[in-house]
Protein backbone atom coordinates (compact mmCIF):
# COMPACT_ATOMS: atom_id res chain seq x y z
CA UNK A 1 0.00 0.00 0.00
CA UNK A 2 1.16 3.52 -0.73
CA UNK A 3 -0.15 6.90 0.37
CA UNK A 4 1.09 10.34 -0.65
CA UNK A 5 0.38 13.35 1.53
CA UNK A 6 1.06 16.79 0.03
CA UNK A 7 0.99 19.53 2.62
CA UNK A 8 2.89 22.46 4.08
CA UNK A 9 5.36 21.72 6.83
CA UNK A 10 3.29 23.78 9.25
CA UNK A 11 0.34 21.42 8.68
CA UNK A 12 2.17 18.46 10.20
CA UNK A 13 0.54 17.69 13.52
CA UNK A 14 -0.57 14.80 15.70
CA UNK A 15 -3.67 14.28 13.51
CA UNK A 16 -1.42 13.44 10.54
CA UNK A 17 0.53 10.93 12.61
CA UNK A 18 -2.72 9.40 13.87
CA UNK A 19 -4.10 9.03 10.34
CA UNK A 20 -0.88 7.33 9.18
CA UNK A 21 -1.08 4.93 12.13
CA UNK A 22 -4.72 4.12 11.36
CA UNK A 23 -4.02 3.62 7.67
CA UNK A 24 -1.01 1.33 8.07
CA UNK A 25 -1.67 -0.32 11.43
CA UNK A 26 1.24 -2.47 12.57
CA UNK A 27 2.96 -2.56 9.14
CA UNK A 28 6.51 -1.31 8.78
CA UNK A 29 6.56 1.96 6.82
CA UNK A 30 9.11 4.28 5.27
CA UNK A 31 8.62 8.03 5.50
CA UNK A 32 10.39 10.16 2.89
CA UNK A 33 10.16 13.94 3.03
CA UNK A 34 10.91 16.11 0.00
CA UNK A 35 10.20 19.72 -0.80
CA UNK A 36 8.78 20.99 -4.06
CA UNK A 37 10.98 23.44 -5.99
CA UNK A 38 9.56 26.92 -6.42
CA UNK A 39 8.07 27.77 -9.81
CA UNK A 40 11.17 29.56 -11.12
CA UNK A 41 13.46 26.71 -10.14
CA UNK A 42 11.10 24.17 -11.69
CA UNK A 43 10.85 26.10 -14.97
CA UNK A 44 14.61 26.49 -15.29
CA UNK A 45 15.51 22.86 -14.50
CA UNK A 46 15.36 22.06 -18.22
CA UNK A 47 18.18 23.93 -20.06
CA UNK A 48 16.09 24.40 -23.22
CA UNK A 49 13.22 25.85 -21.21
CA UNK A 50 15.60 28.13 -19.31
CA UNK A 51 17.04 29.43 -22.60
CA UNK A 52 13.55 30.04 -23.96
CA UNK A 53 12.57 31.99 -20.82
CA UNK A 54 15.75 34.08 -20.81
CA UNK A 55 15.42 34.83 -24.54
CA UNK A 56 11.88 36.07 -23.96
CA UNK A 57 12.97 38.26 -21.06
CA UNK A 58 15.65 39.85 -23.24
CA UNK A 59 13.10 40.41 -26.04
CA UNK A 60 10.77 42.41 -23.77
CA UNK A 61 10.69 46.08 -24.71
CA UNK A 62 12.40 48.44 -22.28
CA UNK A 63 10.75 51.75 -21.50
CA UNK A 64 12.71 54.42 -19.62
CA UNK A 65 11.29 57.59 -18.13
CA UNK A 66 11.98 60.03 -15.35
CA UNK A 67 10.14 60.19 -12.05
CA UNK A 68 8.07 63.13 -13.27
CA UNK A 69 7.18 61.31 -16.48
CA UNK A 70 6.10 58.29 -14.42
CA UNK A 71 3.97 60.46 -12.15
CA UNK A 72 2.32 62.06 -15.18
CA UNK A 73 1.69 58.66 -16.73
CA UNK A 74 0.10 57.34 -13.52
CA UNK A 75 -2.14 60.41 -13.25
CA UNK A 76 -3.45 59.74 -16.77
CA UNK A 77 -4.45 56.21 -15.76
Amino acid sequence: MEAIYKLSANEIDSNLISSIKKLFGQKEITITITSEPDETTYLTMNPANEKHLLDNIVAEPVIKFSGDEFKSYVEKL
